[in-house]
């Protein structure tokens, strides 16, 4: 019956609704003349009306098509259905009296025409619910649906529910909340109990899954729910949050993982108001390397404020195409303007900025994978340290009035190439600065970002789908982490603070430990650990060893020389300065090396110039391996650099 039923064409499911009507309104009206004279067939009366128990069917089913009752889906009849029930019995209940007052037809007490109405609604609207709780029951049945609880009962969790019970995946059997007043109510028949009640839902309902639905609440709340739930055996999933609802981005229905933010548990650090757009707002901006993770990021909340111009500098020509595409349907009052290069390309970046007169350079491009740029410092060195120094030199011809660089952590006495270039670059600034008249050059500096290409929270994520192992360096390793949006507001707001050669750095908070959190995302997917403790556990955590440059802890400050600023959450640092002219001078030794591709030589190089940095005595750049075991000489190189037509870094 229930196949038959749920796997019929929409047009005989319509057919039956059509039947039931049919029937259900002239029993309707029969059951409204045996309550009024209290006889179970009172053919005194009916035979003097008979023509109503035609003339009902064949008013009501005109109205019903035209008030769309048999349009309506029968597994999602819900409110508004029944409100337009309501409307249409109305409707028929005033004609059948209208008919039968122009008829002149005598003894037929008004009052049945008031339980007609009443009677109606019930055999009509029940017909449609009791269908709907059919086809929910037996699909429950049929498919197997998952027991989940839904952690939130407001307005959210409702709508969930509600979504949940019209699908064929999921089957909500209880909300938990932590407002005591909600306790013991039922939404939508599901009932609301504490959250310590989900011990005993996991035992007599199975329930594997809890879907969060607080997409309000701060990021510190969330983390505190999460913290409640980890020690369970269940795998925990959430909403999108407000902002996303809001915006369109995201819907109810899009139930995802829980992000790291939430396991985190990082609230974000607010914007100062008006102090996030004074170097964008009507100005012509330029974002190089616009379609990386942060770069992307610079651009959609640079749209946001408005700016005359958006100038989008990619080398990567997929990476471009799609940030220009997202950015089109953002707003139709900023030009996008893509544009292919490198950042090694002074000519072509000055060329850029005075074409389209660009007043603020967010300098993002960058190498910055810590063991790719250890096995290819050469071309760490040309991106990250020359590319700047192109990039801020072509900035300062074109008379651009404010430059800000993208820098990172891992320029603080950094152990890796990475982090030397990136220092490196930060120095050039900063002498640069005292050199120029016209442009102010600015860094920011900030730890980890979630979830950009290179995290460690997306490999978690699908080691931990894979079933494991999931791999970490080492068990003490730890890192400073801020979501994406943060780090892209505090570029934003650093470069309108700068007052020329600024280090800006953001109070992190507490740096967290690798190893914690791996073990709550695997914890939260409803596994445990396995680990000497617990043999029986589902995936094993793998401590492979840090890798070449890596650090265990993160700074920020080389010194502690800092001061506040204007935003309660960032900081300048006052860190130390080379002269220009030494940059310069080390400038021409490494072109030297690079030309003939010394990887040792520029390592040591990087160690004279970047105080902290102690360069690894392994090499390994496995071009520069794979050269010193082959024994090519001196002569090859330099035919090698001859070939090269005599190329040299581009000024």
């Amino acid at each position: 019956m229930y196949k038959k039923l749920t796997e019929s064409s929409r047009n005989t499911k319509r057919a039956l609704l059509v039947a039931i009507d049919f029937i259900a309104l002239p029993v309707a009206l029969w059951a409204g003349y045996a309550l009024r004279l209290g006889e179970w067939w009172p053919a005194g009366y009916i035979d003097k009306a008979w023509w109503l128990f035609i003339a009902a069917p064949l008013v009501s089913v005109p109205i019903f098509i035209r008030m769309g009752l048999y349009r309506a889906v029968l597994r999602y009849v819900g409110g508004t259905a029944l409100v337009t029930i309501v409307k249409a019995v109305s409707i028929i209940t005033l004609i059948l009296l209208a008919l039968m007052v122009m008829s002149q037809t005598q003894g037929v007490p008004r009052s049945v025409f008031v339980s007609f109405w009443l009677i109606s609604m019930l055999f009509i609207g029940g017909s449609r619910l009791f269908l709907r709780n059919y086809i929910h029951t037996y699909s429950k049945r049929r498919n197997n649906k998952q027991p989940v609880v839904v952690y939130g009962a407001g307005s959210a969790g409702a709508e969930l529910v509600k979504g949940m019970q019209s699908g064929w995946e999921y089957e909500p059997v209880a909300f938990l909340d932590d407002d005591i007043e909600k306790r013991g109510m039922e939404i939508h028949g599901v009932k609301v109990y504490p959250p310590d009640y989900i011990t005993a839902l996991i035992e007599t309902k199975n329930v594997t899954q809890v879907l969060l639905a607080m997409p309000s609440v701060t990021p510190r709340r969330r983390h505190k729910v999460l913290e409640k739930l980890e020690e369970f055996p269940v795998h925990v999933r959430t909403l999108p949050g407000i902002t996303d609802l809001v915006s369109g981005k995201a819907t109810i229905s899009d139930i995802r993982e829980v992000d790291a933010n939430d396991v985190l548990g990082r609230d974000a650090v607010p914007p100062v108001p008006g102090l996030i757009e004074q170097c964008v707002r009507d100005k012509n901006v330029m974002v190089t390397g616009a379609g990386g993770s942060i770069g992307s990021e610079l651009c959609r909340q640079i749209v946001e404020f408005g700016p005359s111009k958006l100038v989008l500098y990619e080398q990567s020509e997929f990476a471009l195409y799609k940030i220009e595409k997202e950015l089109e349907s953002y707003s139709d009052d900023v030009e996008i303007i893509a544009v292919l290069g490198s950042v090694t390309n002074t000519a072509r970046i000055e060329m850029i900025l005075r074409c389209f007169n660009v007043h603020t350079v967010y300098h993002a491009a960058a190498y910055k994978h810590v063991p790719l740029v250890e096995h290819n410092p050469i071309e760490g060195l040309q991106n990250n340290v020359f590319g700047t120094w192109n990039t801020a030199e072509a900035a300062r011809a074109a008379g651009v009035e404010t430059f800000v660089l993208i820098s990172t952590d891992k320029a603080v006495r950094p152990t890796n190439v990475m982090g030397a270039t990136k220092r490196f670059s930060e120095l050039v600034l900063q002498a640069m600065d005292d050199e120029s008249e016209t442009t102010r050059f600015t860094m920011v500096r900030f730890g980890n970002v979630l979830d950009s290409s290179g995290s460690v929270i997306p490999l978690f994520r699908k080691q931990i789908k894979k079933g494991g192992p999931v791999t970490v360096t080492h068990p003490d390793v730890t890192r400073y982490f801020m979501t994406i949006p943060e780090a892209a507001q505090l570029v934003l707001q650093a470069g309108a603070l700068g007052e020329g050669g600024d280090v800006f750095v953001l109070e992190m908070g507490e740096s967290i430990k690798i190893d914690d959190l791996a073990r709550r995302m695997i914890h939260l997917s409803g596994l445990e650990v396995c680990e000497d403790s617990n043999p029986d556990g589902d995936i094993t955590i793998e401590y492979t060893g840090l890798r070449p440059g890596e650090k265990l802890y993160e700074e920020l400050l080389i010194g502690d020389n800092v001061t506040g600023t204007e935003h309660p959450k960032i900081m300048r640092a006052a860190e130390e300065k080379l002269p220009w002219a030494q940059l310069l001078e080390y400038r021409s030794k490494f072109e030297a090396a690079i030309l003939t591709f010394e990887t040792v030589k520029i390592k040591l190089l990087l160690e004279e110039v970047v105080r902290g940095y102690k360069a690894e005595k392994d090499v390994v750049d496995p071009v520069w391996n794979q050269h010193q075991m082959t024994s090519i000489d001196g002569s090859g190189i330099s035919a090698l650099v001859a070939d090269d037509a005599g190329h040299k870094i581009t000024h």
